[in-house]
């Protein structure tokens, strides 16, 4: 390793590895750590390394930059900047930029860090893998994690939008990244998160869509005309309207679940929302749905698919579901609208917020009240009661 004086002179002129050599080093004379890599691959030209002593006591070195990128004066300040940062912070500048070659991409990070944990942690990781799969991954997925900027993921946002995503759906894909990418600082894969402070849309997502009478009537009259094909989905969906479970209870519901005698139905806490175990009073059209199914015989889960031996739970009713409502005129309805209705006609007949609450399964009974629609007319009623009894009580003689 030749002592040289690096000056520019010399940069231009004496970067020449001895043909019998297939690399040469030469080192600042002034003794700063600061020398020249010249390859005989690269005749004249050469690459600035700082070399230094790491805190175990071990050469190392980092990489300054090009000979044809930056001159002799901007290495020497360069290295002059990291020694300074050394003593004063004890940082290590090529344990760093391992560090940084460590760093793995998206696709690898989510596939192999967060998905299994997702799936111990989440009920809903399907939800997490399908928005992976279809759109963050063609967009991210490449990406180193400490690559991914704020003004990307800020635009990606917007742009879902733009695309026609309900503002509450794209809301959800930029959780999934910040959530991903806070147990990437947690499990200590990155030092920040880049997109923990991007705002959300928070639209006012609690849209509760209550039939009419006339619209009950229309959605069961079409259930109880559909084909032997769609026969058991269309009792899935009167399940849910008489009972005001969720789609993913009634769908793991089993037969030994079922108390004839109480009439009760017990909701595993592995199945329920709240993943607390609660029982749902059964009434007399639920009762009449299990009547009808045919699964008892044959197999545990109450309602299952058509496919294979017939006998296996039944997993979606999605498509069936889309003909049904547009079949019945009523192609706003969404699935969990049911239970909505189910909450209404309860309210409605007079039933109080707390009982509703227990029906639900809530544990607040704020969550409780967005689903008690009073209607009009059993506003009026009240009203009218009090009205009856103040002209009852004017009509009253007065005592003499």
């Amino acid at each position: 390793m030749p002592a040289k004086v690096l000056t520019e002179k010399f940069i231009r002129e004496g970067l020449v590895c001895p043909p019998e050599k297939n690399q040469i080093e030469f080192t600042d004379a002034d003794r700063t750590g600061l020398y020249v890599e010249v390859r005989s691959t690269s005749k004249g030209q050469g690459t600035f390394w700082y070399r230094y002593k790491d805190e175990s006591g071990k050469t190392a070195r980092v990489k300054i930059g090009r000979t044809m990128d930056i001159n002799v004066k901007e290495a020497k300040a360069k290295v002059k900047t990291l020694r300074a940062e050394m003593l004063l912070h004890g940082t290590d500048p090529a344990a760093e930029r391992r560090d940084k070659k460590q760093i793995i991409i998206w696709n690898t990070f989510f596939d192999q860090w967060y998905l299994p944990h997702s799936k111990q942690h989440k009920r809903s990781w399907a939800n997490d893998e399908e928005m992976h799969r279809l759109r963050i991954s063609p967009r991210f997925g490449h990406l180193k994690l400490d690559h991914i900027r704020k003004q990307q993921v800020q635009q990606f946002h917007s742009e879902l939008r733009e695309e026609g995503l309900a503002p509450s759906t794209c809301d959800h894909h930029l959780k999934l990244i910040r959530q991903a990418l806070n147990l990437a600082v947690e499990w200590e894969l990155l030092k920040v998160n880049p997109v923990a402070k991007i705002k959300l849309f928070h639209a006012d997502n609690q849209l509760e869509n209550v039939m009419t009478d006339d619209q009950l009537q229309q959605l069961i009259s079409t259930l109880d005309k559909v084909d032997d094909r769609r026969k058991v989905v269309s009792l899935v969906i009167k399940f849910l309207l008489f009972t005001g479970a969720r789609l993913n209870e009634a769908l793991n519901a089993r037969w030994k679940d079922l108390d004839r005698r109480t009439r009760t139905w017990t909701v595993l806490a592995s199945n329920s929302k709240s993943k607390q175990r609660r029982s749902i009073p059964l009434n007399d059209a639920a009762i009449a749905v299990l009547g009808q199914l045919k699964s008892e015989e044959k197999s545990e889960w109450l309602f299952t698919s058509s496919k294979g031996d017939g006998n296996q739970r039944m997993t979606t009713i999605d498509k069936v579901w889309q003909q049904i409502r547009q079949e019945a005129g009523l192609p706003w309805l969404r699935l969990h609208d049911l239970r909505h209705n189910y909450a209404s006609m309860l309210v409605n007949s007079g039933r109080t917020l707390y009982e509703v609450q227990m029906l639900l399964g809530h544990s607040d009974s704020k969550v409780t009240a967005r689903y008690s629609h009073l209607s009009t007319a059993t506003l009026q009623e009240a009203a009218n009661s009090m009205g009856a009894y103040l002209n009852k009580a004017l009509d009253k003689p007065a005592d003499r």
